[in-house]
This record gives structure tokens, C-alpha cells and sequence, in this order.
């Protein structure tokens, strides 16, 4: 269970550094690091607590750090 987790935040930080770098999202490379970060821990937990699951852990946080990176900054930033 412990090597999951790091390497959903391991997966969940190259995802939001390459969202930054390949200028998918505008945020800053640390806002989206934490944003995918987040992510990620979210549905890791809801993974752990309910059995809810996608496809294998690493595909999962690849899906999560994107999900979050779409919903999270569009949600909140200012027009």
C-alpha cells in the first residue's frame, strides 16, 4: 500500500510539470504540482476506502492529477 502512494505522488508531480511545461495549463509549475498532487491523493483514498478503481493504480493517477488539473483552476480562477 505504501509504494502506491509514493508513486501516485510520484506520477501525480511528472504530470503536473509536464501539463505546465507542454503549456497545457497556465497556473505555474508549483500551483499545478500541488493541484495533481491533490488530485491524486483524493482518488487514491477513495481507492483504499470504497474500492473504487479505473484501471491499475498508476493509470489512475495519471487520471486523477488530469482530472483535477481541468476542474480545480477553471473553477476558481477569475475571468
Amino acid at each position: 500500500m505504501f509504494p502506491t502512494l509514493i508513486g501516485t505522488v510520484v506520477i501525480a508531480g511528472i504530470v503536473g510539470y509536464a501539463a505546465e511545461r507542454s503549456n497545457f495549463t497556465r497556473n505555474g509549475y508549483v500551483p499545478s504540482i500541488i493541484i495533481c498532487i491533490g488530485g491524486a491523493f483524493l482518488f487514491y483514498f477513495l481507492r483504499i476506502m470504497f474500492g473504487l478503481s479505473i484501471f491499475s493504480p498508476g493509470v489512475d493517477a495519471i487520471l486523477s492529477s488530469l482530472g483535477a488539473l481541468l476542474i480545480v483552476p477553471t473553477h476558481y480562477r477569475r475571468k
